[in-house]
């Protein structure tokens, strides 16, 4: 048998910082119209970086068609909320005079868009992404997925998250089971209970902490919001631990076809410590920052003549300023974002996955170019799952 494939990732975060601040600054000048080349020339470069067995990984999306993508869904969110809303709105007034029930029905109303958005993202990913020249791809079946979601997270509200594992688990399974390499389908083998023991002191955290929340409004005890500062770090740390061992355990179950397995062996603290020292490095750079765009913003204003007020300034500085301003703390937040937690995430995650028996590969075929889609369009619109 073959010795089994490891993944390299060779991106470094100083080549990253200077190529997202050459996109953002583009985005930026553009009003946002570039977002769509930043989003695909940031994937190319991330999955460039990803090489299992020594082989980049391509992405060959097309920012045209998420830009056509992104276009053609808010023209159909727009009638869809605008009509449904509309309706609800009548009827909520009508039976209960007020807004209220309208309101919530309209929550619930978007909730299946949104599931449908995340499939449809997921599968235009799929479709423009190869490796060793062979196409990934998903079958379509979002309507069903959102159906699906939708069962799964009403079982596990009503069971207080007891049942958060059976979620995760059947899930992943839907979305791996629809997943294809070329002319191999991918299966997703094991057994959701499996995931119950790294849930449990999660799970055991959320509820103290419910507990506490419910205490402290049947009581307005402050010992109950004393305890929270316990309980809620504590569901943080058990949450990625969670999340970390489930990943570890699916992707481990995972087969290629039907003779090629994968493995994963994330760590933990590994894990952790991204989530934490990268984030205390992007709020560290960040504050730094905006005390320097701040001093830079009262310097202008005294070399102009005004008062170091900067509400005093004229309307016509409004706009450049408000333009540096959102540049140097919401741009550049994503930047360090990206460099200090997403980037040293996504090398971790993806130097932990190996392949055995990657000799069966080479039997593989292609498969053929899945249409447009919508880009992930919907994804888009609505900001979920439409990220790097």
């Amino acid at each position: 048998m073959a010795r089994p494939l490891r993944t390299e990732f060779v991106g470094d975060r100083a080549g990253l910082f200077r190529f997202g601040m050459k996109l953002s600054a583009l985005t930026v000048l553009t009003l946002g119209l570039y977002r769509f080349w930043m989003k695909t020339r940031l994937r190319r470069w991330y999955w460039s970086a990803i090489r299992p067995g020594g082989h980049p990984m391509e992405y060959v999306g097309d920012p045209l068609e998420k830009l056509l993508g992104f276009l053609i869904a808010v023209v159909f969110l727009a009638f869809y909320i605008g009509i449904f809303n509309l309706i609800l709105m009548f009827l909520s007034f009508s039976f209960w005079e007020g807004n209220f029930v309208g309101y919530a029905a309209s929550f619930i109303v978007i909730i299946p868009v949104l599931f449908f958005a995340k499939y449809r993202a997921r599968r235009y990913l799929l479709a423009r992404t190869r490796w060793r020249g062979i196409r990934f791809g998903l079958e379509p079946a979002a309507w069903r997925y959102s159906m699906v979601a939708m069962v799964l997270w009403a079982i596990t509200l009503l069971s207080a998250g007891a049942l958060w594992p059976l979620m995760t688990f059947h899930l992943e399974k839907f979305r791996t089971n629809r997943t294809w390499f070329g002319s191999a389908k991918l299966s997703q083998g094991g057994r959701w209970y499996k995931l119950i023991v790294p849930a449990t002191p999660a799970l055991m955290s959320l509820w103290i902490s419910l507990g506490l929340v419910a205490g402290f409004g049947a009581t307005e005890d402050p010992a109950f919001i004393g305890g929270l500062f316990l309980s809620l770090p504590a569901l943080g740390v058990f949450w990625v631990y969670y999340r970390v061992a489930a990943f570890r355990y699916l992707q481990s179950n995972k087969m290629i076809g039907d003779d090629v397995a994968m493995t994963a062996t994330p760590r933990f603290w590994r894990i952790f410590g991204i989530y934490v020292w990268g984030n205390v490095a992007v709020g560290f750079i960040l504050g730094i920052v905006a005390s320097v765009v701040f001093f830079v913003l009262v310097v202008i204003l005294l070399i102009l003549g005004f008062s170091e007020d900067l509400s005093d300034a004229p309307v016509y500085l409004a706009f450049p300023l408000g333009l540096l301003g959102y540049f140097a703390v919401f741009v550049f937040w994503d930047i360090l974002t990206q460099v200090f937690v997403r980037m040293p995430l996504l090398a971790h995650y993806a130097e932990s996955i190996g392949i055995t028996d990657p000799m069966a590969l080479s039997a593989l075929s292609q498969r053929d170019r899945d249409a447009f889609l919508d880009a992930g369009g919907f994804a888009e619109a609505l900001d979920v799952g439409a990220a790097i």
